[in-house]
């Protein structure tokens, strides 16, 4: 099966001199289509570098990233802001939820930003899917996290994106929260074929992916 996105010998360097920092030194890997992976590792293991190069959030010093067959370190900031919003959806620790927009408006945000139209059967489906058609009116303040977080992933799924980064999704959330966010993101990928990507320090967490990626000094360790 064809990789929804590869890594090839990424290297990210922080500072100079003696305070230089080698935070990705010559990374290489594959992510499968329809398949949730799990990048683990300690603090300052390169794990959430990883996610912001693949993303695009981050520039890598030399390698480089292909989403699908589009390298990704070769756009110019407009097409990275472009491919962002059409073909990459996120879930935060924080939510990122707006605080003066519904649970309606910041799921239809993105969609809103790109211009691009909604499925409105796409949306009636993700909001029984997760739960949280009772709850489309109401603020994030009026919400519990694993609510908002609901919301987040609505949000990041509506616009069929070729894959999710999910930071530390459970990150905020008390166990029983965590467990069914971790449900919900199984659900996308075996029912509806959703590439996810997610970085976790939780190993309750990873053990809901099919894949565990392990980094260790900027590198991956297994």
């Amino acid at each position: 099966m064809a990789a929804a996105i590869t890594a090839t010998d990424l290297v990210k360097v922080y500072g100079r001199g003696v305070a230089q920092v080698r935070a990705l030194d010559g990374v290489s890997v594959a992510f499968g289509r329809a398949r949730l992976t799990a990048i683990v590792g300690p603090s300052g293991s390169g794990k959430s570098t990883l996610m912001q190069c693949l993303a695009g959030l981050d520039t890598p010093t030399s390698g480089r990233v292909l989403l699908g067959d589009v390298d990704v370190t070769a756009l110019s900031d407009r097409r990275l802001t472009r491919l962002r919003l059409d073909r990459v959806g996120f879930v935060f620790q924080s939510f990122n939820l707006l605080p003066q927009l519904t649970a309606r408006e910041n799921i239809l945000l993105p969609a809103a930003l790109a211009g691009r139209s909604v499925d409105k059967g796409r949306f009636r489906d993700l909001v029984d899917m997760l739960g949280i058609g009772d709850r489309l009116r109401h603020l994030p303040s009026e919400l519990s996290g694993g609510q908002q977080q609901r919301v987040a992933i609505a949000r990041a799924m509506l616009g069929r994106p070729e894959v999710i980064f999910a930071d530390e999704p459970t990150g905020n959330l008390d166990s029983a929260s965590s467990d069914q966010v971790l449900e919900l993101l199984r659900t996308a990928v075996r029912d509806l074929g959703q590439t996810t990507v997610m970085v976790t320090h939780d190993q309750t967490a990873a053990s809901f992916a099919d894949q565990v990626i392990t980094m260790a000094d900027g590198r991956v360790a297994a």
